[in-house]
């Protein structure tokens, strides 16, 4: 009886269960400059209440400001 019970006993050491390989990383979104901008070189970004500038500059740079 006794050994009928110590067979049913969980063990003292958790089993943890890895997988087989690493998953993949998400990809962020990818979207053209050109599509947010269109022929203009400001967008205004709507977030959370607040608004953000993202401005073409001469430089063919982006700048996001607040």
């Amino acid at each position: 009886m006794l050994d009928s019970i110590a067979a049913q006993a969980p063990s003292a050491e958790p089993t943890v269960t890895l997988p087989d390989r690493p998953a993949a990383p998400l990809r962020a979104a990818r979207i053209s400059s050109g599509v947010l901008l269109g022929r203009g070189r400001e967008l205004v970004i709507e977030h959370a209440g607040q608004e953000y500038h993202l401005r073409l500059t001469r430089n063919d740079k982006l700048i996001l400001t607040k």
